[in-house]
């Protein structure tokens, strides 16, 4: 199994670091457990003492990013008509996607660009919007936004360590990960409560 910390950082001052923060990014879309948070917030650190470019950190990541969470949409359209057919009407699980078609239509750029700062819900969310068919234009356009502001919260993040603990790397890296970590669980805890508060009673969720 790769160690994607050792590697990035083993990289810091070579050209392919950025091969590998894309790499890290795309795959993290579709396959939770790749650390990209972590990954990106070190060269975040390393970008405050001059050892990585910054802006390119930024563009690697969402670039990545982006490429990623096409993977899970193109799945979700490929196995929509066959998820529908194991959907029968009446069933929760058929009340369940029309719910999700629905919230897609109302605020499908909240749902999109909310969730990619959710480790496990930028995944659930992305092939989801696949299934149930989401248009691919308004996908690309929301999905766009999203990773670029994930991308340049995350840099920053480890920047901003980096600015403020020039002189220990580790403090610097570790106050990255957990403030990153802290924002993404005070996010969805928003976006949660935003959900149920806006949500009148007969658009309750199905389950």
């Amino acid at each position: 199994m790769i160690d994607w910390l050792q590697l990035a950082e083993s990289l810091i001052t070579s050209p392919w670091l950025y091969a590998v923060l894309i790499a890290v990014s795309c795959l993290d879309s579709f396959l939770p457990l790749i650390p990209s948070e972590a990954v990106v917030v070190v060269a975040g650190v390393y970008a405050a003492g001059g050892h990585t470019n910054l802006l390119l950190v930024i563009a690697a990541t969402t670039l990545g990013a982006f490429l990623g969470d096409m993977v899970p949409y193109a799945v979700g359209r490929l196995l929509g008509v066959r998820v529908l057919k194991r959907l029968p009407p009446g069933t929760k699980r058929r009340a369940a996607h029309d719910w999700f078609t629905r919230q897609l239509d109302a605020r499908g750029g909240f749902v999109l660009v909310t969730t990619r700062f959710i480790p496990v819900g930028r995944y659930l969310a992305t092939l989801s919007t696949g299934i149930v068919g989401y248009p691919l234009g308004k996908y690309v356009l929301f999905v766009g936004f999203a990773t670029a502001a994930w991308s340049v919260y995350t840099v920053l993040t480890g920047y901003l360590g980096g600015v403020v603990f020039q002189d220990n790397t580790l403090l610097a890296i570790t106050v990255g990960i957990v403030l990153a970590f802290l924002v993404t669980g005070v996010i969805e805890a928003v976006r949660h409560l935003r959900r149920r508060a806006s949500m009148p009673p007969t658009e309750a969720p199905p389950w």
